[in-house]
């Protein structure tokens, strides 16, 4: 080939890359929201009783309303991952369990994997979760009944013991029980943020929409919420938050109500907390990423995933060469 052949065909190399890589570049590093300005009088009591946060009488009150066996050693744990399963949902958990979950250490640093869920409608179950909690020591479980009306409940217990129980995790990931977490690259994006305070990190959602439909699950009365939009949030399939983001959400939590869903919830507490949430493309957000071993070696998260696809693509993307870009 002539030379001006070759420069051609480097060109359109190197235009596929940009548009591949462009847009989720784009939207990661230059499209953030500008950080937020502390001036209000509400966010500085919120980020100061957050700072002063007594975990004594927490721990008298939480122990009444939140049984299981799951514990945190007084090692400082890096990543603490949070599963949000339904009672019901032995197998999943099990599942991960034997892939990404297994997973304790990640450059060094520790990673503790627990599930968080309300109690059964079926005395049955609950005799098999509490077999199950014996067994594994990884359940931490409400006092509500779980339904799909009390999943923003669980999210606010899963906040509560980890700032009561775990307040040595330096980062905390929520995730939905149906997503596979690349726990080896998350760790190593966290490692390498400059940012160590209000870290809020996930897909975020832009100028969402509250449900006004009385019949949906997630309706949200205008006296609830009275705005036309939601403030930004990351999507709750699976986010992350710094320890000190967790106390703030925390505290801020008293005065928004939990009929809004679990990941607005969140998102609303951090606005009135003055943290920003921060844009990752490698958090699929409600997407199924479809399966390539480079791929998976390189994203946070993929959700709808089957058992067997967990298994498969957890046993290849933990063996195998390293990836380039």
């Amino acid at each position: 080939l002539r030379t001006h052949q070759w420069c051609f065909i480097l060109f359109n190399v190197l235009l596929f890359h940009v548009l591949l890589f462009g847009a989720d570049l784009l939207e990661e590093y230059f499209l953030r929201s500008l950080p937020f300005s502390y001036t209000d009088a509400k966010t500085l009591e919120i980020r100061e009783r957050a700072r002063k946060l007594n975990m004594d009488p927490l721990k008298a009150n939480l122990s009444y309303s939140i049984s299981g066996t799951a514990t945190c050693s007084d090692e400082e744990i890096f990543l603490l991952v949070l599963v949000c399963s339904n009672p019901e949902s032995r197998t999943r958990r099990n599942a991960i369990r034997q892939t990404w979950g297994n997973v304790t250490d990640a450059r060094g640093y520790r990673v503790l994997t627990l599930f968080a869920l309300g109690k059964p409608a079926s005395v049955a179950t609950q005799l098999e979760i509490n077999e199950e909690s014996q067994k594994h020591r990884d359940i931490i479980e409400g006092s509500f009944i779980d339904s799909p009306e009390t999943q923003t409940q669980k999210m606010l217990m899963s906040v509560e013991w980890t700032v009561t129980f775990c307040p040595q995790a330096r980062y905390v990931l929520k995730a939905d029980e149906d997503v596979f977490v690349g726990i080896p690259s998350l760790v190593g994006y966290l490692l390498s943020l400059t940012q160590l305070e209000d870290v809020y990190i996930g897909r975020v959602v832009h100028h969402g929409v509250p449900d006004r439909d009385p019949e949906s699950p997630a309706f949200v009365p205008t006296h609830r919420y009275p705005e036309e939009f939601y403030p930004d949030y990351c999507d709750g399939s699976a986010f992350v938050m710094s320890q000190d983001v967790a106390r703030k959400v925390y505290v801020a939590a008293e005065e928004v109500p939990v009929s809004a869903p679990p990941d607005i919830f969140v998102g609303i507490c951090s606005k009135k907390a003055g943290v920003t949430p921060i844009h990752s493309s490698r958090f699929s957000g409600e997407k199924h990423i479809s399966y390539n071993r480079c791929c998976y070696k390189f994203i946070f998260t993929s959700s709808d995933m089957k058992e067997d696809e967990l298994f498969k693509d957890w046993k290849e993307t933990s063996a195998g060469a390293e990836c380039s870009l």
